[in-house]
């Protein structure tokens, strides 16, 4: 449990992991948004799409930056820990998708041009509050850092 401890407080990792979740969070926020307002998709639908997104750009930065010294190699491993990532990520996108309900379920609006910006507002705070219960759990479960060997 020490060593798991002392690879989470990795800086470097954690520096890297924070760069990767900023191309993430563009993806996102790019992928959100359109949808909401080119296709007038409900804003918790459409932070679904954008986060799915996300997760599979953030999954091989991670994959071949972040975590590259940890796991396995081959097709078979790494598509395994696709899956785990979707899977461990699917609690960060509940939270995403809680927050933006609840700013939702808030009688506010800010229109310009055309747009309720108050529909985009909760994106990146969304991104902002799942990022460290990412952190730690593809740390520890997706590519299991300081795991006994």
């Amino acid at each position: 449990m020490n060593r798991q401890f002392s690879a989470l407080l990795s800086s470097v990792r954690f520096g890297k992991f924070v760069s990767v979740g900023a191309v993430g969070a563009v993806f996102d926020l790019t992928v959100s948004t359109v949808l909401i307002v080119v296709f007038d998709v409900a804003p918790p639908v459409a932070k679904v799409g954008g986060a799915e997104v996300a997760i599979v750009v953030m999954f091989f930065i991670n994959e071949h930056w972040t975590f590259a010294d940890e796991g396995a190699s081959g097709v078979v491993p790494t598509l395994r820990r696709l899956v785990k990532s979707n899977l461990v990520r699917s609690g960060g996108v509940a939270v995403q998708f809680l927050v933006v309900g609840a700013f939702g379920s808030l009688a506010l609006s800010f229109p310009l041009f055309g747009v309720d910006l108050w529909d985009l507002v909760p994106l990146p705070i969304a991104i902002g509050v799942s990022m460290l219960l990412n952190y730690v759990l593809e740390s520890l479960v997706t590519w299991r850092v300081a795991a006994e060997a």
